[in-house]
């Protein structure tokens, strides 16, 4: 009998592992191996564990998914990501893949897409489930305003600082959520602030609260 595949979940809201795990491990051939909250709790179990796969979120606390995944493919690069997220495709599915994702699914998508994207990744493919894919396309042609501009401006972790900003967390809490110093926060701020022609950290906080409201969904 072949062994099962390994897959490691990597969530911060117990019920979304809980679901997951449930409808994985009814397949025959996957199990759940371990199951994460955060970041650093991810990276330690990739070692002990040994996951074929990872299926993990893009925000979680103590740090962002993106960060998670290059983090990943440079110590564990046998070890394949799937990102199953929340968040708006226009923003996160590109950075995700650049990042070393092969796969990319919305959490509000049929849960098919999760096992579909898993076996088209072993198989050595990328999966981009139909509204990923639909979305992409209809930026690159008709382009995406001012999400696009952010997209295009912002490195991943001044988006994630951006991102954080527009969902009222303050510069203090960011450093915690992130894991950097209180500095860095205001080292990223500023550039964000020089990037998108912002004079002031309220004004900066007024577009990331705006931006978040009128487009970036948790």
């Amino acid at each position: 009998m072949e062994p099962k595949t390994k897959i490691l979940l990597v969530d911060d809201h117990p019920l979304v592992r809980e679901w997951l795990a449930n409808l994985i491990n009814e397949e025959p051939d996957f199990e759940v191996c371990g199951q994460a909250g955060n970041a650093r709790e991810a990276l330690g179990l990739m070692g002990t564990l040994a996951p074929r796969i990872a299926v993990v979120d893009i925000s979680m606390e103590g740090g962002s998914g993106l960060e998670l995944i290059k983090d990943v493919k440079a110590v564990h690069p046998q070890v394949d990501l799937i990102v199953l997220s929340m968040h708006d495709e226009m923003l996160y599915a590109e950075r995700a893949m650049r990042a070393g994702a092969s796969g990319y699914v919305m959490k509000r998508e049929a849960t098919d897409k999760v096992l579909a994207a898993i076996r088209a990744v072993l198989q050595g493919g990328i999966y981009l489930s139909p509204t990923v894919t639909a979305a992409l396309a209809e930026k690159h042609v008709h382009g995406d305003g001012a999400k696009q501009a952010v997209i295009e401006l912002l490195s991943d972790r001044e988006l994630e600082v951006f991102r954080l900003l527009g969902q009222g967390h303050s510069t203090r809490q960011i450093s915690e959520l992130m894991n950097v110093g209180f500095k860095t926060v205001h080292v990223y701020c500023a550039r964000i602030k020089e990037k998108l022609n912002l004079a002031s950290l309220n004004e900066l906080v007024f577009h990331a609260i705006r931006w978040h409201e009128n487009g970036e969904p948790h």
